[in-house]
């Protein structure tokens, strides 16, 4: 064997590890929904059901995500609340939602991301974020009482996409699985190699395993089961059985990340 044919057979070798491990990934993550969708759904519920009108719901997500920022830049995100908010006839449906943000006329999650990212205040992961929620809310797995339009796709058609809304949980992850200089592109990039459309949205519990799997312990981020963690997300369950039962899996979860 060539030098060259060693080259090709490690370079192989190291991505079909790589494909398998996000393989079994995805299919943990697949198989153990119940718990991460019961906290989101306890949370759009507490963002949405207590609002008068769309507009005040759509307000009161788009606030809230983007509050999620580690440091959230006030005076440009001010500008857009000015910007959205003065057109009320803009959050009547998804469509014109979408090409208020964006100025694109295709009704497409893909724009609504584009359209966001490019507004003061937002960014990649929090525009991601809010395109996924709104997603979640019309995909028909939730409770139909939070559908806010009509005209909202219920999936995820060809030519449109949603993104992994990536932060640190995410990228430590993923250098977990391998170490490079991960990104929110070079993540979404990874995904997507294997996965499209509908499926990128079962890579968003990601979020929920890795971050009641990781503490800070001597200035390291370290991987272990961090009950600390679980006890300050404010939706989730409480019942010691399902924390129990949480607790378990995630250990299986971290083994196939290593």
């Amino acid at each position: 064997m060539t030098l060259w044919q060693e080259v090709k057979f490690i370079l192989r070798l190291y991505i079909d590890i790589m494909k398998e491990r996000l393989i079994s990934i995805y299919e943990f993550l697949l198989n153990n929904r119940t718990y991460n969708k019961e906290l989101q759904e306890n949370y759009y519920k507490s963002m949405a059901l207590g609002q008068g009108n769309v507009k005040d719901k759509v307000m009161s997500f788009l606030y809230d995500i983007a509050n999620s920022q580690s440091q959230p830049k006030i005076d440009s995100l001010s500008k857009f609340y000015r910007f959205i908010y003065e057109d009320t006839e803009s959050f009547s449906t998804f469509h014109k939602f979408v090409r208020k943000v964006s100025d694109k006329d295709h009704g497409s999650y893909r724009d609504l991301y584009d359209g966001l990212k490019g507004r003061d205040g937002w960014g990649p992961k929090t525009s991601a974020l809010f395109v996924k929620t709104m997603f979640h809310l019309h995909n028909n797995a939730y409770n139909a009482e939070l559908r806010l339009w009509e005209d909202a796709p219920g999936n995820i058609s060809e030519g449109d996409c949603i993104y992994l809304p990536v932060d640190t949980v995410i990228i430590a992850i993923f250098n977990k699985i391998e170490a490079k200089n991960w990104t929110f592109d070079s993540i979404n990039k990874k995904i997507s190699e294997y996965y499209k459309g509908e499926e990128i949205e079962i890579w968003d519990d990601l979020w929920f395993w890795g971050f009641i799997t990781q503490k800070v312990e001597d200035k390291k981020r370290v991987f272990k089961w961090n009950p600390n963690k679980y006890w300050s997300l404010r939706y989730s369950n409480k019942d010691y059985k399902v924390i129990k039962e949480i607790e378990e899996k995630s250990k299986l979860f971290m083994n196939l990340c290593s």
